[in-house]
């Protein structure tokens, strides 16, 4: 028997589905200085993600010189040196909002199809929930606007999440795993007994696996695994985790 104590997950293209933006990203771009700033934006969208590829190159140039293998930027700090002066005018709270409308010029997220179904199911077994995801804040608020009722966010542990932006490194660095899994350890959850589900064999399942996690790969890429619809891979999880007898999920 299969006890599962503890399940982790990736964000993106896992709980959340990311697809194209609702407007082509220049007009988006216009329209998000308009809203802030009543005014047109000092420079092209394109000519703004150029800037932005810059200034993180030099970061993770600079961090690799200490001798980190993966890693991460703060992005509001990157859009406030690109963008001095009308990020600067915003106070704590509108730049959030300002930020997190700035990732939805180049795409769109929305809940996975079937997870509903799973993660409200999860909370209503007490299965001790986690996320382990190269994020910015924007990220929380994604989350925040998208989980279902039936598992907020309040209900994935801090204790065994990772989110890059606050610990400047990201997956697939095994560092990661190995603080949630140690944090896990204490209270008595065995490396069996946790299973990361994610997207990408790189970043997710492959370094899980090497930690001794169990993995449940999501994919509908011929590139990472078996084509598929998202929902399907989403109800083969529900089937493994709730209808098999080989596998008992539980605190």
């Amino acid at each position: 028997m299969i006890r599962l104590r503890a399940i982790i997950f990736d964000v993106y293209q896992t709980i959340l589905e990311v697809g194209p933006p609702e407007v082509e990203p220049e007009e988006g771009w216009r329209r998000l200085w308009k809203r802030y700033f009543r005014s047109g934006p000092p420079f092209s969208f394109a000519e703004f993600q150029d800037r932005a590829r810059q200034r993180i190159a030099e970061e993770h140039e600079e961090a690799k010189a200490f001798g980190i293998a993966y890693p991460e930027i703060y992005w509001p700090e990157v859009v406030a040196s690109i963008l001095p002066d009308s990020v600067g005018a915003l106070d704590a709270e509108q730049r959030a909002v300002f930020l997190d409308d700035l990732a939805q010029v180049e795409r769109s997220v929305r809940l996975m199809p079937g997870a509903e179904a799973v993660l409200t199911e999860l909370v209503r077994r007490s299965v001790r929930l986690g996320i382990a995801s190269n994020s910015q804040p924007y990220t929380i608020r994604e989350l925040q606007r998208h989980l279902p009722a039936g598992c907020p966010l309040s209900r994935f542990d801090t204790a065994y999440s990772f989110w890059s932006y606050r610990n400047g490194f990201s997956k697939p660095d095994p560092h990661v795993f190995r603080l949630i899994g140690a944090r896990l350890r204490a209270e008595g959850v065995r490396s069996a007994e946790i299973l990361m589900v994610g997207d990408r064999l790189d970043n997710d399942v492959e370094p899980a696996r090497r930690q001794g996690w169990r993995t449940w790969h999501l994919s509908s890429s011929e590139k990472e695994g078996p084509p598929g619809s998202w929902a399907g891979s989403w109800e083969a999880l529900y089937a493994r985790l709730f209808q098999s007898s080989e596998v008992e999920v539980g605190g």
